[in-house]
């Protein structure tokens, strides 16, 4: 297996390194019992030397769903045995596995696409796996998220990546104005998320609601023939979206607060019309109250009031 100081440092011959396509990878110089197995995202050429190997010598795969997997697997021209790992049967399934690793077995974990456990299940079986003391480890490769951070034009670190945002609004809307709160607290970092196409467009709503008119990205297809980035402030997105609606898998890129840049006035009456137009007073008030940290009481007197000349 070819070392980084092995590519720092050739031999005087300048012999080249070639991969080790048969050796499976190990932990502290013994075979791993769980190798995480990054996968294309689109472009079957993103594949790896690492990963075709290890697919190929794993007693078992575990895969989100096995057509998706299977088709991969026919077209790198290999055959594995599978077993379908998802979020609903990780739980039960994880004494099993360790079981299996304790007596032997070599497993490896992909996701559909990407990097296992990254928005994917996973999590609690390697966790369960190093506390039981069996050797893990990841081979590296493609991921959508840090991705298409590279690609938005916007800071690449910090950055907090956060999976897929709550499908209702409400919930949305309140993790939105969490982080925003964090942000208020001294936190400054691009917000990474995955959506859904038609989800997006009410997702970027919700962000320029919550953050202001900041800038984004909308990045889709990645490393697909489509592969396209939209970049501007957050109302182009969404104006954008509204006249070209995206398709495909989706990652959406905010970026950080700028310190320098006058915050956008809080028009509290709008936002509070805008919640009780499509909800009732009771949650309208939480969720303003959550956005912009007002007292509950306040916002519910304001809240009563602007119903009243609704009723009149």
């Amino acid at each position: 297996m070819p070392e980084l100081d092995a590519l720092q440092n050739p031999p005087s011959e300048q012999e080249p390194v070639q991969p080790a396509l048969g050796v499976w990878p190990s932990v502290n110089g013994s075979p791993a019992q769980l190798v995480l197995v990054s996968t294309p995202i689109g472009n079957l050429g993103d594949v790896t030397s690492r990963a075709i190997s290890a697919l190929r010598l794993a007693d078992i795969v575990l895969c989100e769903d096995s057509r998706v997997t299977q088709r991969l697997l026919f077209a790198l021209g290999l055959k594995a045995k599978l077993e379908s790992f998802h979020d609903h049967n990780e739980e039960s399934l994880t004494p099993h596995l360790l079981e299996a690793m304790r007596n032997g077995r070599k497993f490896a974990l992909v996701s559909d696409a990407g990097t296992p456990l990254m928005s994917d299940p996973g999590f609690r079986l390697v966790r369960a796996a190093v506390a039981a003391g069996l050797g893990v480890t990841a081979l590296p490769g493609p991921n959508a998220a840090v991705t298409a951070l590279t690609l938005s034009g916007l800071p690449p670190h910090p950055y907090l990546f956060l999976g897929f945002p709550p499908p209702r609004g409400a919930a949305r809307r309140t993790a939105f104005a969490a982080l925003r709160a964090a942000e208020t607290a001294g936190l400054s970092a691009s917000m990474i998320w995955y959506e859904s196409p038609h989800r997006v467009a009410e997702m970027l709503a919700d962000l320029q609601t919550v953050f202001g008119d900041r800038p984004a990205a909308l990045a889709r297809e990645l490393t697909k023939h489509f592969e396209e980035v939209r970049r501007g402030p957050l109302s182009t997105l969404i104006a954008g979206v509204e006249a070209n609606p995206p398709r495909g898998e989706i990652c959406v890129v905010l970026g950080p607060l700028d310190p320098d840049a006058d915050e956008p006035e809080f028009d509290l009456d709008a936002r509070l019309r805008a919640e009780l137009s499509r909800t009732r007073l009771k949650e309208a008030v939480a969720q303003v109250a959550a956005e912009t940290g007002l007292p509950r009481r306040q916002v519910y007197a304001r809240a009563l009031a602007l119903s009243g000349e609704t009723e009149s």
